[in-house]
This record gives C-alpha cells, sequence and structure tokens, in this order.
C-alpha cells in the first residue's frame, strides 16, 4: 500500500471542493450536527480540519444544537507543544459522532498536572486525559556499557508513567490513555541495537513492552504511538527540524493520521467500535463473477495474483469473526448461485456457517445492509460495507450515511490492507466474552427464523428454554460490564457512561445494588445481556441510575425477570420504593414506555421528554432473589409483587 494512502486517510472519501463554502452553510442550518459528521467524514487536511473546528466552536458558543453527535471532554497533558493538536481533534471528533471539548494542560507541565489536585486538568474532571509523554522527558539516556543501570532507567521510566497515570485517574476521575514511545530511527549499534540493553532502541523497546504488560493485566488504555510511527517509518515519523524549532513531538504532516487514532481509542471506550463486517462477493471476496464465470472460472487460489489478493481479504474477515466480529453476505446475485463457492470451491477460506446473515438478491445494498442491521439487532452505525464497486460504495453512504465504507484502492491485493488501515473494530479491551460475540448473533439469526416458525410468542418463548443467571458485578465481568454500560443505546434508559474504575467504585459502594444478567438458551449462549445500577437516596428507596439491555435479546420479557429480581433484593434491604428515570436520546425511544409497561407510576415529567417513575413495593414479598442461581424461563412470568 502506498505511503500516500496511509498519510492522507485513503479510505475516506476526497473532501468536496467547495468545502468552505459547505462549512460557511451550516451557520445557517438549524440543526447543523449531521451535516458537521457529514464533512469531518471526509480526509481532510490539516487546514481543513482547523477550518472545521473553528466552525464546531462557533456553533457551540451560539449554542446551536449539534445532535446527535455526543458531547465528549479529553484532557491533553504532555511534553512537547500540543497546542496544534486540539483543532485536528475536534474536527477529527465528529466524524466519530462526538462533539468534543478539549482542555489543555500547560506547557511542558506534566507532573504538575497530574499531582495537583486542583490543576487544569483535575479540577476540568474530563472524560479522559491523554498522555502524550515524549521518550526525551523520560530517563532512558543511553547506557549500553551497564546492563543493570539499563534495567534500573527502563523501570524508572515505568514508574514515573504510571505514577502520572494514576494521579490523573484518582484526582480528576477521568480514564488516562498512555501513549507508548514512538523510538527514533537513528542507531547506536545498528541492527544489534534490540539486542544490547543500554541502547535507546532496547530501552524504549522494554519501557514500551511494560506498559502492554501492565495495560493487559489491569485494564489500562494505551494510544500506540509506536505502531503507529512504525506504520509510517520512524525517519518520517520524527522531524529533527520541527523538533528543534518548535519542540513538535512528530511531523505535522502526520496530524489528521494522529488525530483519527486518537479519536478510534476514544470511541472504543464508548462503546462506538463497529460490530459488523458486510461483503460484497464477486471481485470482492473472489475474483471474477461467479453468475457469469461459473465455479471454476472465478479466480481464488494460491499461486494465483488475484486469487491469493481475494484470499487475503477471506483471511482478514475470518479473523475479524474470530475476534467477535459479525460477518454477512450483501451481493446482487441469485441465492442458490452465490452459495456455490462456500459450498463446493475448495479454496473458499470462508464457509456458509461463519455469515450470520446472508443476503443474495437483486435489491440495492444499502436496503440489504438495513434487512442485514435489523435481523442482528445491531444499529446501522455498527456496520461496515466492503465493496470493490464504487458505485455500490457511493449508493451505500448516500442512502445509510451511518454505514462505514471504505474507499478501496484500485488493487485487490491492498484490500485487506485498507480495512485493516480503517481502523473500523478498534478495541480497548479483549475477552472471551468478545471473542464470541460473532458467535451470539449468528446464533440470534436462528433465533429469528425459529420465531418465524412459531405460531405464538409464548410458545416461542417456551420453544427456547431460556434460562437467567443473576449476580452483582466482580472483577471477573468488570470490562465487559463497562463495555455494555458505554456503547448500550437503544435499550439503556438513562444513557449514563461510566469507566471501569468507577464501575468499581459501584461494586464496592455499601449505597450502591448492582447486577449483572446472563442468558442461556437452547440455541447457545448470549452472554451478558442486562446490567443495572441502583443508588440509595434515602432510606426506604433505591434510584434505578442503569438499565440497559442488549437489543439480542429484546422481545422475550427478560425486563420483567430483572425486575422481578431487583424487587426481591429491594425488599432484603428494606427498600419499599423504586424510582426509575427515562432520558430521552436520539437512539433510545424504544424504551419511552419502558416503566409503565412494568407497573410503575408517574410522578415527574420534564419539556425536553425526560421522565421519572416510581414502583412501591408491597409489605411483604413473595418468594426469594435468585441470586446467582438459574430460573428457568418456562416458569410464569408475571411480576407478583408488582400486580
Amino acid at each position: 500500500m502506498s505511503f500516500q494512502y496511509i498519510e492522507e486517510l485513503g479510505w475516506l472519501t476526497r473532501p468536496p471542493v467547495d468545502f468552505r463554502q459547505q462549512c460557511a452553510g451550516l451557520l445557517e442550518i438549524d440543526t447543523p450536527g449531521r451535516a458537521v459528521r457529514a464533512l469531518a467524514d471526509n480526509a481532510l487536511d490539516q487546514t481543513q480540519l482547523e477550518k472545521l473546528a473553528r466552525l464546531i466552536g462557533t456553533l457551540r458558543e451560539s449554542g446551536q444544537d449539534l445532535g446527535p453527535l455526543l458531547p465528549l471532554r479529553l484532557g491533553i497533558i504532555g511534553t512537547g507543544t500540543l497546542n496544534f493538536i486540539e483543532p485536528a481533534l475536534v474536527a477529527t471528533a465528529a466524524r466519530y459522532g462526538f462533539v468534543l471539548e478539549c482542555i489543555r494542560g500547560d506547557y511542558d507541565q506534566v507532573a504538575q498536572e497530574a499531582f495537583d489536585p486542583q490543576s487544569i486538568i483535575n479540577r476540568a474532571a474530563p472524560d479522559a486525559v491523554l498522555i502524550a509523554v515524549d521518550y526525551r522527558a523520560l530517563p532512558l539516556k543511553e547506557c549500553p556499557e551497564d546492563a543493570e543501570e539499563a534495567r534500573q532507567r527502563t523501570e524508572a521510566a515505568v514508574e514515573q508513567l504510571h505514577a502520572i497515570r494514576d494521579a490523573i485517574q484518582k484526582h480528576s476521575g477521568a480514564t488516562p490513555i498512555l501513549q507508548t514511545l514512538a523510538p527514533p530511527p537513528e542507531p547506536l549499534l545498528g541492527s544489534f541495537d534490540c539486542v544490547q540493553p543500554g541502547t535507546l532502541r532496547f530501552l524504549i523497546a522494554e519501557v514500551n513492552r511494560a506498559l502492554c504488560l501492565d495495560a493487559a493485566e489491569n485494564g489500562g488504555v494505551l494510544f500506540d504511538v509506536a505502531a503507529l510511527a512504525d506504520l509510517v517509518g520512524s525517519a518520517e515519523w520524527h522531524s529533527p527540524a520541527q523538533w528543534n524549532l518548535a519542540k513538535l513531538p512528530f511531523d505535522a504532516k502526520f496530524l489528521p493520521l494522529y488525530a483519527d487514532h486518537i479519536m478510534r481509542v476514544l470511541a472504543a471506550m464508548r462503546g462506538k467500535s463497529r460490530r459488523c463486517l458486510v461483503l460484497d462477493l464477486d471481485n470482492t471476496l473472489w475474483g471474477g463473477v461467479i453468475g457469469d464465470d461459473g465455479l471454476d472460472g472465478i479466480r481464488i487460489a494460491q499461486g494465483d495474483y488475484v486469487g491469493e489478493a481475494h484470499l487475503a481479504v477471506q483471511h482478514m474477515a475470518l479473523a475479524l469473526r474470530n475476534r467477535g466480529v459479525v460477518l454477512a453476505v450483501s451481493s446482487k446475485n441469485e441465492d442458490a448461485v452465490a452459495r456455490l463457492p462456500f459450498r463446493h470451491h475448495p479454496e473458499m477460506l470462508l464457509r456458509e456457517e461463519h455469515f450470520a446473515v446472508f443476503q443474495a438478491n437483486w435489491r440495492d445494498k444499502a436496503t440489504n445492509i438495513a434487512a442485514i442491521a435489523e435481523e442482528l439487532s445491531l444499529g446501522i452505525d455498527a456496520m461496515v460495507f466492503l465493496d470493490d464497486n464504487p458505485a455500490e460504495r457511493l449508493q451505500v453512504r448516500q442512502a445509510l450515511p451511518e454505514v462505514a465504507v471504505p474507499e478501496l484502492p484500485d488493487d485487490p491485493a491492498l484490500f485487506a490492507r485498507a480495512l485493516g488501515a480503517a481502523g473500523y473494530f478498534e478495541a480497548i479491551a479483549f475477552s472471551e466474552e468478545d471473542r464470541a460475540r460473532a458467535a451470539f448473533y449468528e446464533g440470534n439469526s436462528r433465533r429469528v427464523a425459529l420465531r418465524s416458525q412459531v405460531g405464538d410468542l409464548d410458545a416461542y418463548l417456551r420453544s427456547l428454554e431460556m434460562e437467567i443467571t443473576f449476580q452483582p458485578f466482580d472483577e471477573v465481568g468488570r470490562a465487559r460490564i463497562t463495555q455494555l454500560i458505554n456503547k448500550s443505546n437503544q435499550f439503556n434508559l438513562t444513557t449514563r457512561r461510566y469507566t471501569e474504575a468507577q464501575v468499581a467504585k459501584a461494586q464496592h459502594d455499601a449505597d450502591c445494588f448492582t447486577l449483572q444478567v446472563r442468558l442461556v438458551d437452547a440455541v447457545g449462549d448470549n452472554g451478558m445481556i442486562s446490567v443495572v445500577i441502583c443508588r440509595r437516596t434515602s432510606s426506604d428507596t433505591w434510584e434505578i441510575d442503569t438499565w440497559l439491555m442488549s437489543c439480542r435479546v429484546l422481545g422475550r420479557k427478560v425486563e420483567q425477570m430483572v425486575l422481578r429480581e431487583l424487587v426481591h433484593h429491594a425488599a432484603d434491604h428494606a427498600v419499599t420504593r423504586l424510582v426509575g428515570r427515562y432520558i430521552p436520546t436520539e437512539r433510545n425511544a424504544m424504551v419511552r414506555d419502558h416503566y409503565p409497561k412494568l407497573g410503575f407510576s408517574l410522578i415527574a415529567e420534564k419539556r425536553d421528554g425526560a421522565t421519572a417513575w416510581e414502583l412501591r413495593l408491597p409489605a411483604e414479598i413473595a418468594g426469594a432473589p435468585m441470586a446467582v442461581r438459574r430460573l428457568d424461563f418456562r416458569e410464569p412470568i408475571a411480576l407478583r409483587p408488582c400486580g
């Protein structure tokens, strides 16, 4: 892949020729949020990013509603000059669905900002803090003649970075994001630098390794600048002239790329990573057209340049599925013809069973993608569409702008690399539940098919033989709990977002009651499907701070089971009143009537549509909470305490 494709964010479309005029026009729109995002969703250069950032600032200052963009606050501390980063981040954030406010610490005041509880950053209490420390600011002086000193220098650098991270988290409550260190290109011993303790390359590699191990063990958030510099080449990344002149930690030409990679991490923290890859077939998964060329005529074989290029796409798709990304097909084809290679071609890596949904028909691609999202109970903004045909890509972009549609190079050998470079599936953690996610959605597709075969809802639910498991928050489930809190939008009553540290705090708070809920049925394991946080607001009242549920289990009466469990635990804690709130967003209209359907009574309503509801519990509650025992869904599920 060409260096230019990476540097210029080649997977994005080119900016419109009238970019400036379109920016100016946004000042005349009453609700410009979508138009701002549409402009941000182009490969903007530094000047255009600054222009868009100024526009966003003007719109915010004038009190404009920028919905559906969501507010996000980022603190920035580090060594070197960082003020040039801020506009690029603000504009790039809109590409990922955020209105970003940046709070920047004073120049080269990392320790002061971290350790002083009253510093600019700590007082601001942002959602996250980027700790952009350059290797030049750490005690990493070369000492190849002394291995013990090299070890001590490495440990001192790691301790310094961890102390800064911990102080930020303690004093601001924000999620700290640590950068790895990008090594300089100048060698001391040549190829032996990576072997000899005490060389700068060796020291930096040891620091990075320690940061990665700590993140893996303790759930920290890393931004791997070292990998980014390696991607473009360290000699290109580091500009001695710009460092000497203005203390820029990297060449300014990479600012759009740097900002995009930071926002990938922040988007992943907020649960906005994509979850489904929808694949075209002809000339995407194989060379040629199956309907014209036949099974023997398509090119997909080792030893064939075109065939191997398309096999690389299949290999990447299969690897993504194995880490939890759901695969689907959208192809203009006869269904039986489209399935032939998956069933009978010996060189195919992908098979029918790897796809949760297979849409091969003569409808337009956007209609198929919308149907795939509905069948999987996923939002349109969870989808990525890979297609070699520019016309098909354009049609999907215009009809479904929330779908990510990467621009592809002409050479199919670069398709897989282009998909990887776009970073749609960024992760900040990886669990067994993540690995199994594709299977969850494939099972959901089978449940949809089963539902169509069963006459009534109760019969369908009985056929699923569902069992539910309740237990309080714990260390094992904490990462997944945090992930659900930050990515659930549709079935989410308040859409409050919490960091892993805040989830841990709720877990250990005596005035909080927490539930993580899992579901197994005859088709398979659904994993964790619901999270509840209640906070005691008076001696007899719990307020339901957070109640969310995976859309995979909608329509299965799970919410009734969760409420029954909640009621029993409330009784055990001498709670006689539950208060639930609905805070409307663009995505959660489906739960507007959640509480009245469960028997709650309205106690307050605001102009913005937010409502508050209460449920008064009877003096005696039949039965006992199920805790971690499984509850068979074949029991009657009417909630007796709520009448």
